[in-house]
């Protein structure tokens, strides 16, 4: 059965843990979809995962859209959520409105999700009185990277602290369905989730969220170019991969891949007809 976003409304309600996990093609959202996770964000994570960027920021609405669909067309009972790339909703409130249309109508989307807490509500409000729903990011906003001075946690000291909460309440009132929290310290992340109606999916957020978000190749042991603090390893499927390549290359190069079990028969005859 499809899950929406009632599926994350009634999980806050009864105390039930959301998971979710990122995706970028059509294969990865399969496997993903039939281990039952609830949502799959197609985050602009692929950048850095499948593009090579060292940031977020040279992702295009094209990217999201292109991949966004791919993934949809896995997905068939997982919430799939599509980031709003960089500048795709900071300029105005009506470019935030066409573009989180566009997420929807052409890449298959059910739900848009952007970073900001107060800044950007007018433009959550827009959205969802559009019909499509928004989940809202705050704490570390990777967009705004270079604004922050590098990947560190936010809300540690009270002012900081008191902004995230006020933000957490601002994007919950104007409409967003649920809330990413990234890097925000355990104790902090468990008060905005108690304060909240909406579920907290926390990535480096701690146990105290209501779910919880990975992206799939850190979890999998398949990005290695940095490991961040909050990500386990679940398996090190990158290891297995290499290793496998490893042994196609060298059965190639010495001739014992492929063998008769891979090939194609034809009859003797039609080939004694070709001299």
């Amino acid at each position: 059965m499809k899950k929406t976003v009632t599926t994350f409304a009634k999980a806050k309600a009864e105390g039930e843990k959301l998971t979710m996990l990122t995706a970028y093609d059509y294969s990865t959202a399969k496997l993903i979809d039939a281990s039952g996770v609830d949502s799959i964000l197609v985050g602009d994570s692929l950048g850095n995962v499948m593009l090579g960027y060292e940031d977020t920021l040279s992702v295009t609405m094209e990217d999201m859209i292109h991949h966004g669909a791919a993934v949809a067309r896995g997905a068939k009972e997982a919430l799939v959520v599509i980031d709003m790339p960089f500048m795709s909703y900071q300029t105005s409130v009506y470019d935030a409105v066409v573009n989180a249309g566009r997420l929807m109508k052409e890449g298959r989307g059910q739900a848009v999700k952007l970073e900001g807490g107060k800044e950007v509500c007018p433009q959550i409000k827009a959205i969802t009185e559009a019909g499509i729903p928004v989940c809202a990011h705050i704490g570390l906003t990777p967009q705004s990277i270079n604004a922050f001075g590098g990947f560190k946690v936010q809300g540690k000291d009270e002012a900081a602290a008191k902004k995230l909460i006020e933000d957490a309440l601002a994007v919950q009132e104007a409409g967003a369905f649920a809330v990413v929290l990234e890097c925000v310290p355990e104790k902090l992340a468990t008060i905005v989730t108690e304060k909240l109606n909406i579920p907290t999916i926390g990535i480096g957020a701690g146990a105290g969220c209501d779910g919880q978000v990975l992206v799939y190749a850190d979890m999998l042991g398949m990005f290695s170019d940095f490991t961040p603090k909050f990500v386990k390893r679940f398996a090190e499927t990158g290891n297995i991969m290499t290793e496998a390549f490893k042994a196609y290359n060298k059965e190639v190069k010495e001739g014992t891949y492929p063998t008769k079990e891979h090939t194609y028969a034809i009859s003797d005859d039609v080939i004694e007809k070709l001299y």
